[in-house]
């Protein structure tokens, strides 16, 4: 037990070091699993293992959902959907009190629909709602914060590449984890919605109203998403009623995009060689990411470093509620510093076995790991989207971006309290699935 526990804190020390090397996250994954490995069970099971297991993950027919809802979220975003669903929900909202960033939070949560990227969500309404923003004169700090949060909708309204990670990495059905991402993305949406309302009573200045448009011509914009309509119905409402698997949904879902994009004349060859080739390289940089985790968790697993962890975690003098509050905290502080997907795959191989057998549920969990995670992407101090933002807009300043960021950071950290004293939040829809 003493060998297992000096290799389990040499393994880990050598693998913070690493990543303040700034050596990729999923190479130092790797690395200390199969040298971990060796030093507990000799070199030649290791080599076996460094061989055998990459084939294995990359070869698993489960694990073809990732490339196809990554490329349904490049296609998606090539076509030019965000801009249809910004214009629409401007178009019924502009004229409210702060209706032009409430519109950018509707637009936000129909992309996220279609596009389960953080990132890309973000990055993709600063071209469009950005400068409708500042054209009627919302404060830039604002604007930023609205785009930043609303970016955060992506990862958790299904589909989400971090859903799917997280049912990949514990064993969890996956359709029943997109499902369970719906309430708290209306939740988020909602609170955002009432965030943007108390700024506006304090300071209207800040939110101006846009102009009030006619009944035509409300209706008119409708008329213009029925696209991403038809996307999520077909990939969640196939996988709610249970017409269709995770990957028959995600495969569908590349189709219909697709198949838009070129009826709408919007995918010439070029573009769709282009969106393959962006896939190809977000997948790639997962799957190494997937790969060095297998190989962790082998690592993990000679140790016993779940296990001692879960021991020692429900031997505290504690209820299990103080324990998983602890464990959010720390979520939320980790991912102010380090990429969503880094700290899923972190952080989830060690933390799961620990909140089972505290007695919560490891779908409810799921939820909770995702949304910490994405709620980290734009707290201060790092805010990793924040970030991407002020690389886009240089004339916005980081700390304008994280003073008009905080009002939903506030909003976020309300909808989490709500979600652990609540869990059926998260529960109730799962419960209702078909087949």
């Amino acid at each position: 037990m003493e060998q297992q526990t000096l290799v389990a804190v040499v393994g880990l020390a050598a693998m913070l070091a690493m990543m303040l090397l700034r050596v990729p996250i999923g190479v130092c994954l790797g690395v200390v699993g199969v040298a971990g490995f060796a030093w507990l069970n000799g070199w030649w099971p290791a080599l076996g293992l460094l061989i055998h297991s990459p084939i294995r993950t990359v070869t698993d027919f489960n694990f073809s959902v990732i490339p196809m809802f990554i490329l349904m979220g490049v296609i998606v975003s090539r076509s030019g959907m965000s801009r249809e669903l910004f214009r629409a929900a401007a178009v019924w909202l502009g004229h409210l009190p702060g209706g032009m960033a409430m519109a950018t939070v509707f637009a936000c949560g129909g992309f996220s629909a279609i596009n389960g990227s953080a990132i890309a969500t973000a990055t993709t309404m600063t071209t469009v709602a950005l400068p409708e923003m500042r054209r009627i004169g919302y404060e830039p700090g604002l604007s930023m914060g609205v785009i930043a949060a609303g970016g955060t909708l992506g990862p958790m309204i299904p589909p989400s590449v971090l859903f799917v990670l997280y049912g990949i990495l514990v064993d969890e059905d996956i359709s029943r984890l997109f499902i369970a991402g719906i309430l708290p993305g209306l939740l988020a949406i909602t609170l955002y919605c009432v965030a943007i309302q108390a700024v506006y009573a304090y300071r209207p200045s800040l939110l101006p109203r846009g102009a009030r448009t006619s009944w035509p011509e409300r209706w008119a914009s409708l008329r213009e998403v029925w696209a991403t309509l038809l996307l999520f119905v077909v990939v969640i409402g196939g996988i709610y009623g249970g017409f269709a698997t995770v990957v028959e949904a995600a495969s569908l879902g590349v189709v219909g995009a697709l198949a838009i994009g070129i009826a709408r004349r919007r995918l010439p060859w070029k573009a769709i060689v282009e969106c393959l080739v962006e896939g190809l390289r977000i997948s790639a940089a997962i799957f190494l990411l997937i790969i060095g985790v297998f190989l962790f968790q082998y690592f993990l697993a000679v140790t016993q470093t779940s296990q001692n962890l879960a021991e020692w975690l429900t031997k505290l003098p504690f209820a299990p509620i103080v324990i998983m509050i602890f464990i959010v905290i720390g979520y939320l502080l980790a991912g102010t510093f380090i990429d969503e997907v880094a700290t899923m795959l972190l952080t989830v191989p060690i933390l799961h076995p620990v909140v089972v057998q505290l007695g919560f549920d490891p779908i409810w969990f799921g939820v909770i790991v995702v949304m910490t995670a994405t709620i980290g992407m734009i707290a201060p101090p790092v805010g990793i989207i924040c970030f991407i933002l002020n690389t886009m807009v240089r004339e916005i300043s980081l700390m304008t971006i994280y003073r008009g960021v905080l009002p939903f950071v506030a909003a976020d950290l309300v909808r989490l309290a709500l979600l652990v004293a609540f869990p059926a939040i998260a529960l109730y829809l799962p419960k209702t699935m078909g087949g």
